[in-house]
C-alpha cells in the first residue's frame, strides 16, 4: 500500500543521525528520499564501521547508518562545482521539499540557501535542522545532541544526577531522533500548508528547542518552583503504593501505574499473593494507604521480592491495571505488542544479513512499516540523473571531473 507521502519527493542535503532519521521518517510515510552525499566522503556516519567506533569492522552492518537512511536513494554530488551544483538544481526543481543540516555559511558557499533554493523551484519548502535555531549570535555554530539536546536543553541536568555528575545520554543520538520526528512533522504540515494556500513554507527545528519540549513542565516548574529535577524523596512514603518501582526475587523491576488505585486493588491484592491488603482497614483505600503508606509498600516489597519476574508476567498477564516489565532492549525483540504491530521489521543489508530496524511511531491504516536497506554511497547517481536527461557521455564527463560519483 501507498503512504501518505506517496509522490512527494524529498532532496536531503544532510549528514550524521538528526535531519537524516527525519528523512527516515518520510520514508516510512511513502515519500520519496534523495540522499546526496560527497562523491569522495559521503556521509561521515558511513565511517563509523571502518573507524572501529562502531562494533564489527570492515563488512559489518553499519547499523548507525541503516536506521537512519532506510530505504532512500543515494545521490553522490559535489556540490562545490560547477556541474554538480547544476545538478542539484535540476533535481530540486522536481521536489516537494529540500532538507538540510549544512550551517548557514555552508549553505552560502555552496549557493543553497533560501534565496539559491527558491530559484530554482519558487513553491519547494525548506526545512532546516540546526542546533540551537536559525537565529541569534550562535545560529551559525554546529549542534550534536549530547551538547545541544542533552546538556544545553536541560535534558541531563533534569536527570537524577550520578555520583556527583549529570548523568550520560541513555543512547547514542538520544537527541536527534527525537528531533528529527518533529521535523518529519512539521514538514508533513508543512505539506499540507502548502496545498491549502499555495504558499511554501520555511520549516527550523532545534536541537535545543526539541529538548526544551521533551522536558518542557520541568522548564515551566523550575521558574514556578525553584526546582529544576522531580524531587526523589523516599520511595517508600509515597502516598500511592500503587505506583511506584518494585524489585523482583531475581533482580528485575516492575513499574507499576495504578493511579485509580482503588478501582484495581482487590484484584492487584490477590494477584500479589496478600489479598489481606484489600480488607486491612490501614490499606483498604486509597486514602488510608496514603496515610499508611511506609507499611503498605514494604508488604507490597516483600511479596514482590519473592517471587520471580517470569512468575509475575503470569500473575498479571490480564491484569486489567497498568503495569509492566523494565525490558532489556533485546527482550523487544519477542515482544508480543511489537511483534503483533510490527514494530521491528526486517530488512536484507548490502552485505547479505537480514536485520530488523525500528519502524517510526506511526501507523497509517493500521498497516505497519515496511523497511528497505539504507543505499551504498552513491548508488543511485547514474539513474537519478539519467531521470533528469544526462546522458551517458554527460555522466561519463561528471564522473571524470569529479561532480558525481
Amino acid at each position: 500500500m501507498s503512504g501518505p507521502l506517496d509522490g512527494i519527493r524529498i532532496i536531503e542535503v544532510a549528514s550524521w543521525m538528526f535531519i537524516p532519521s527525519g528523512g527516515s521518517v518520510l520514508v516510512d510515510w511513502g515519500a520519496d528520499v534523495l540522499k546526496v552525499e560527497h562523491p569522495e566522503t559521503g556521509d561521515p556516519q558511513r565511517g563509523l564501521v571502518t573507524s572501529g567506533l562502531l562494533p564489527g569492522g570492515a563488512g559489518a552492518v553499519n547499523f548507525m547508518m541503516e536506521q537512519p537512511n532506510r530505504g532512500k536513494r543515494s545521490v553522490g554530488i559535489d556540490l562545490a562545482s560547477p556541474e554538480g551544483h547544476e545538478v542539484l538544481m535540476k533535481l530540486v526543481a522536481t521536489a516537494d521539499v529540500f532538507l538540510t543540516n549544512y550551517l548557514p555559511q555552508v549553505r552560502a558557499k555552496l549557493k543553497i540557501d533560501t534565496d539559491d533554493i527558491r530559484a530554482a523551484n519558487p513553491n519547494i519548502i525548506i526545512a532546516r535542522g540546526s542546533g540551537a535555531g536559525p537565529k541569534g549570535p550562535e545560529a551559525h555554530k554546529g549542534g550534536y545532541d549530547g551538547a545541544a539536546f542533552w546538556a544545553r536543553g536541560g535534558v541531563g541536568e533534569s536527570m537524577p544526577a550520578r555520583e556527583g555528575w549529570p548523568p550520560g545520554q541513555p543512547t547514542p543520538a538520544f537527541g536527534d531522533v527525537m528531533a528529527g520526528l518533529a521535523a518529519a512533522g512539521a514538514i508533513a504540515a508543512a505539506l499540507v500548508k502548502r496545498e491549502r494556500t499555495g504558499g511554501p513554507s520555511v520549516v527550523d527545528v532545534s536541537l535545543l528547542n526539541t529538548a526544551m519540549w521533551q522536558v518542557s513542565p520541568m522548564i515551566i516548574a523550575s521558574r514556578l518552583f525553584g526546582f529544576s529535577k522531580i524531587p526523589q524523596g523516599d520511595r517508600t512514603s509515597s502516598p500511592n503504593p500503587g505506583v511506584g518501582t518494585y524489585r523482583t526475587s531475581d533482580g528485575r523491576f516492575i513499574a507499576l501505574m495504578l493511579l485509580q488505585s482503588d478501582k484495581f486493588w482487590v484484584d492487584f491484592t490477590a494477584r500479589l499473593g496478600d489479598p489481606d491488603l484489600a480488607t486491612d482497614p490501614r490499606f483498604s483505600d486509597a486514602t488510608v494507604r496514603a496515610q499508611n503508606s511506609g507499611e503498605c509498600i514494604a508488604r507490597m516489597d516483600a511479596a514482590f521480592e519473592a517471587q520471580t519476574l517470569d512468575h509475575w508476567k503470569e500473575a498479571f498477564a490480564d491484569f486489567e491495571g497498568v503495569w509492566s516489565p523494565f525490558q532489556t532492549l533485546d527482550e523487544l525483540y519477542d515482544d508480543v505488542q511489537v511483534v503483533a504491530n510490527g514494530y521491528l521489521p526486517t530488512m536484507t543489508a548490502g552485505n547479505g544479513q537480514e536485520v530488523q530496524l525500528v519502524a517510526s511511531p506511526a501507523q497509517f491504516d493500521e498497516v505497519p512499516v515496511t523497511v528497505e536497506r539504507a543505499p551504498e554511497h552513491g548508488e543511485h547517481t547514474e539513474l537519478v540523473l539519467m531521470d533528469l536527461g544526462y546522458d551517458w557521455d554527460q555522466i561519463t564527463a561528471m564522473k571524470e571531473s569529479g561532480a558525481i560519483l
